[in-house]
């Protein structure tokens, strides 16, 4: 029924040119800015050109074809992926998303900043992610959740514990998961709740997992604050993006270190208040209006503008390609705080470093979120389940132990602190790869 490929490419017949910018115009591609980022780090490094080689694609990709009867009786066939870019760590870990326009490319990309990004929070995993082309604002409960348990029927064979963990992601959620673990595990004929992470806690979700990428990011601007100086007490951000990550960014950064968060924005707008924007007063209004456009006692602003805007903190928590070669001579931002996945293009980050912005890079940045779904496998594994305290604190120091390690490297290495990230996240990976013999 389904029509499944896999590729398996251990030993990629590429050219290219280490370091060099192959761009004559501004690519934004998303996964050839993941190799870009990449080849740069291979330079820095002095990489070994077959172990770069390696790197820099994908361990394995699968490509499915998902039929899903809709409530009006026809059957919509949907195009979904799974791509497995590296477990030479430990099982691929990656989310779910289900996106109008979704593409390979973008999964590609997704899943080689997973790498980085569990190797940099020097946990045990290596990088996947999927994505389904759908548009689940046009499906209803029912329909979403028949090509939920249709895409876990065709990953099945290919996921699991000690092999590949998917979560939640743009526009999935603890009940998505839910689907897919049930489905999971009716396929298979026994309970393996640590095949998905992200899931409601009755199921065996983990205490803190919700605001976790957000929380990690705050523990990042804390210490990047205290690098430079600033006292957050009264600092000013501004965030784009306001789903599960950008709400809880909005929600601890007032909590956590009084914060003024003066402007926030979704996919519908954005708004502003010199004064500041109170969370539970915005919160409140999205819930009524489903929008965060034209919210009382505030001013329209458009995403753009948002960006612009003269804060100390810019938080990017919506979608990639934000910060571009276009808007990066007007970012004002003292910190920007990439919550969001590849929000920055190589043109902009170089601006940036010449501007002195202080990047905190999304793999960095936004590995709360991975280090917690880490944490939901361990608990499931030995079915002992911690507290939320105790969740918070093991991430606060995997996090700030991570932020160290790259600020580290940015001064060993007198290089920025994307390319830091990358010598930090890239070193790890190839000694696995090394010790496993695979090159």
């Amino acid at each position: 029924m389904h029509n499944v490929y896999a590729l398996f490419c251990f030993c990629p017949n590429i050219s290219y040119r280490i370091g060099v910018k192959l761009f004559m115009k501004e690519n934004l591609n998303p996964f050839a800015i993941a190799q870009a980022q990449l080849d740069e780090a291979a330079e820095v490094l002095g990489l070994d050109p077959d172990m770069h080689a390696f790197l820099r694609q994908p361990q394995r990709e699968f490509h499915f074809t998902i039929p899903v009867k809709m409530d009006d009786g026809t059957t919509k066939t949907f195009q979904g992926f799974r791509v497995q870019y590296s477990d030479a760590r430990g099982p691929a870990k990656g989310g779910i998303r289900f996106h109008p326009d979704e593409t390979i490319d973008t999964v590609r990309a997704l899943s080689a900043w997973m790498t980085w990004k569990t190797a940099v929070a020097d946990i045990p995993l290596g990088g996947g992610k999927g994505g389904v082309i759908c548009n689940p604002r046009e499906m209803s409960v029912g329909e979403l959740e028949r090509l939920s348990r249709g895409y876990m029927r065709c990953i099945a064979r290919y996921v699991g514990l000690f092999q590949d963990s998917p979560a939640p992601d743009v526009n999935t959620n603890p009940q998505i998961m839910a689907w897919m673990l049930d489905e999971y595990e009716t396929i298979m004929g026994h309970r393996e709740p640590g095949v998905i992470t992200g899931k409601p806690q009755p199921l065996g979700g983990s205490a803190g997992r919700g605001p976790a990428t957000a929380l990690g990011g705050m523990f990042t601007i804390r210490e990047a604050a205290k690098l430079l100086n600033i006292n957050l007490n009264g600092a000013t951000a501004a965030i784009q993006g306001f789903g599960n990550v950008g709400s809880f960014a909005h929600k601890l950064a007032q909590e956590m270190f009084g914060i003024k968060v003066v402007a926030v924005s979704d996919e519908f707008g954005g708004i502003y208040s010199a004064d500041g924007l109170d969370y539970n007063f915005v919160s409140n209004h999205l819930a009524q209006t489903g929008k965060i456009p034209n919210c009382p006692g505030t001013e329209p602003i458009s995403n753009q503008d948002l960006l612009e805007l003269n804060v100390d903190i810019l938080i990017p928590a919506a979608i990639e390609n934000q910060l571009t070669s276009v808007n990066a001579d007007n970012i004002k931002a003292r910190i920007i705080a990439e919550l969001a996945n590849g929000p920055t293009t190589p043109e902009a980050d170089d601006v940036f470093e010449r501007k002195g912005i202080y990047v905190i890079p999304d793999f960095l940045c936004n590995a709360g979120g991975v280090t917690v779904s880490y944490f939901e496998m361990v608990q499931n594994a030995y079915q002992f389940y911690w507290t939320e305290e105790m969740v918070n604190q093991r991430l606060d120091e995997k996090m700030t132990n991570a932020f160290h390690a790259v600020h580290k490297m940015t001064q060993d290495k007198n290089v920025y602190t994307r390319v830091a990230a990358y010598l930090v996240a890239v070193n790890r990976v190839a000694e696995a790869v090394r010790l496993r013999g695979w090159v």
